[in-house]
């Protein structure tokens, strides 16, 4: 029954193409953000307290 709905809407075969694209785009835009990211931020990043102990302790495990 639904296929029979959607086949009788005209320019429907449109909408699938424009989804598609849209999500192709937003995952190489992503790609593309990811490799030129600033790689200092993202080590300085990769040491945020992640189930770190103790908060006030750098990556050198000298307290600030």
């Amino acid at each position: 029954m639904y296929k029979n709905v959607l086949q009788a809407i005209d320019g429907i075969e449109i909408y699938p193409l424009i989804s598609f694209g849209i999500f192709f785009l937003f995952f190489l835009g992503l790609i593309v953000y990811v490799a030129l990211m600033d790689k200092k931020h993202v080590q300085d990043m990769s040491y945020v307290a992640c189930g770190n102990e103790d908060e006030n302790t750098t990556r050198e495990g000298v307290r600030q």
